[in-house]
């Protein structure tokens, strides 16, 4: 009997030079090239995803202050899945063993129906659509409230984008933000918004990244006049250039640099940019937070353009 891979059964996808591999386990993205290059930092099929690389965020993107929230006047405790900072983290179906709905040569759709839980008393259905076409990858992330009372939600996703240089220092960076949500030293922001113009953290502009550290949220994203917003990231010379678009349902975007990545030799390889409709501890904050009643479902979209 042939060895199951750590992140379980692929389902690979291609459309001309693309091609694409997403995962039984965390419905995530494991791999993403371009006529063989790779356009992300993800893991090989021999390895157990690690710090969330191309993960899904459900049902809440980022940290979760002591992994403890209220939501209609009912106290709730999860488990604290970072521990060395007390906070849960990055919601609750990495692990989880998700199904592939339909699966052509282009696409395939992962679903997922989270039970009630310790923590997450509620019945929520999840599909996510990966589809690639000539204008590269689309995540399609659809949330329905299957259950017989409200919801808390909010969606992220985790890819780390790389354009072929051998650290990130070199690469340019353009993050259309006008604000970052300062954060206290366990990364839960503190109700204050801080302008970036004229900081460390201004990338209005294509710009080298350089020695900066972020593990940064940003907001107040800047929207084009099609409704997406679009991050760029840029090799510093040729033409090696990756674009992640947003629609309006992503009110914020994580930029996380990865120098805290236990493994040092994975540190500052790819760049993470994480999509998402919430602040990090929106379940505690309501920064962002989006309550699903019975019946009611959201959908938000995301991709990478090469």
């Amino acid at each position: 009997m042939a060895a199951i891979p750590p992140s379980g059964r692929q389902y690979v996808i291609t459309h001309g030079p693309h091609r694409a591999v997403v995962t039984e386990v965390g419905g995530g993205l494991r791999a993403y090239t371009f006529d063989g290059v790779d356009l992300i930092d993800g893991y090989g099929e021999g390895e157990m995803c690690s710090v969330a690389r191309g993960a899904p965020l459900l049902p809440w993107p980022n940290r979760l202050q002591d992994g403890q929230y209220e939501f209609r006047g009912v106290a709730h405790q999860t488990a604290l899945t970072e521990p060395e900072r007390r906070n849960a983290i990055h919601g609750l179906t990495r692990w989880r063993n998700w199904s592939a709905r339909e699966h052509e040569a282009d696409r395939v759709t992962m679903t997922l129906r989270l039970h009630p839980e310790e923590g997450y008393p509620f019945m929520l259905e999840l599909a996510i659509d990966y589809r690639l076409s000539d204008r590269g990858l689309s995540v399609e992330t659809t949330a329905a409230n299957v259950g017989t009372q409200a919801l808390p939600y909010g969606a992220g996703q985790h890819p780390y984008l790389t354009v072929g240089t051998d650290r990130i220092d070199d690469a340019l960076l353009r993050v259309p933000a006008l604000q970052r949500l300062e954060v206290d030293d366990r990364q839960i922001p503190t109700g204050r918004t801080i302008p970036v113009q004229g900081t460390a953290f201004d990338f209005l502009e294509l710009g080298r990244i350089g020695p900066t550290r972020l593990d940064t949220a940003f907001a107040n994203l800047i929207v084009d006049a099609d409704g997406l917003t679009r991050l760029e990231m840029q090799a510093p010379a040729g033409p090696s250039k990756l674009t992640l678009w947003m629609d309006a349902s992503y009110r914020f975007v994580m930029v996380f640099t990865g120098d805290t990545i236990p493994q040092a030799a994975r540190r500052r390889r790819g760049l993470g940019l994480e999509p998402m409709t919430c602040a990090p501890n929106a379940f505690r904050s309501g920064d962002g937070l989006i309550v699903l009643e019975p019946g009611q479902t959201m959908t938000s979209l995301w991709g990478i353009l090469r």
